[in-house]
């Protein structure tokens, strides 16, 4: 008599032959880490892929689902649902850099250079990673006009990266200067607003803002404000 619950031969198949089979069929059919991987990383890929072609309005799950061609119960399997599958796209550093991404190759040696300069290399990283993400300067101009569940993620996500920043970049020099707190904002948030002004506008102000030589010229003149802004006091 077969024992309760074990495999019958496949016709054809020696018994060995057959118990491989089946361990074979039973392995390919639970999902291998490396594929939800994959799978995790297509469905990210989507939510900027759908958004820059079709904007907010066309952001949703059947959406995302069909750009990544897979079916759309894996966005609830593998994120929860579509906030927390835009939670970390905003957090992949897709959307917007993250703090560690900024600090470079080498952060130990960005983080040991003196306070005017570690500031200083910061905000020019943190231009050219905005210059090098055209959806995002997309979205920081829709953003202007529209509110929806995708901003306001993207707006906590951008919360916690200043204070990640601020962290990274405090110390004695910086809390013994408090006014540094609001010249970087109104430096992070000016970097916003002259790469949004760029997308239709090429000159501001005398400065060209779809060249690199624009930027260029901004970054000497940001390095410049940062040695007196560090400057001990007279």
């Amino acid at each position: 008599m077969r024992q309760a619950g074990a495999l019958a031969p496949q016709a054809g198949l020696a018994p060995a032959e057959a118990a491989e089979a089946a361990g074979a069929a039973a392995t390919a059919a639970r999902p291998r880490p490396r594929d939800r991987e994959a799978t995790a990383e297509r469905l990210l890929a989507a939510v900027g892929s759908v958004l820059a072609r079709d904007g907010f309005g066309a952001l949703g799950v059947n959406a995302i689902a069909r750009e990544a061609g897979v079916d759309k119960v894996l966005i609830y399997r593998y994120f929860g649902g579509l906030p927390e599958l835009l939670r970390a796209w905003g957090g992949s550093g897709r959307f917007w850099p993250r703090v560690a991404d900024l600090l470079g190759p080498d952060p130990q040696a960005l983080l040991a250079l003196p306070p005017a300069e570690r500031w200083a290399c910061f905000l020019e990283h943190f231009i050219d990673a905005l210059r090098a993400r055209p959806l995002t300067i997309e979205i920081l101009a829709a953003e202007i006009s529209e509110r929806n569940e995708l901003t306001v993620i993207l707006e906590a996500e951008r919360e916690q990266w200043g204070e990640d920043a601020e962290r990274v970049l405090g110390g004695p020099e910086y809390a013994a200067r408090p006014h540094l707190q609001g010249v970087t904002l109104l430096l992070v948030a000016g970097v916003q607003r002259l790469l949004v002004r760029g997308r239709r506008l090429r000159v501001f102000g005398g400065i060209d803002l779809q060249a690199d030589a624009g930027w260029a010229r901004l970054k000497a003149d940001l390095r410049c404000l940062s040695h007196h802004l560090f400057a001990p006091p007279p």
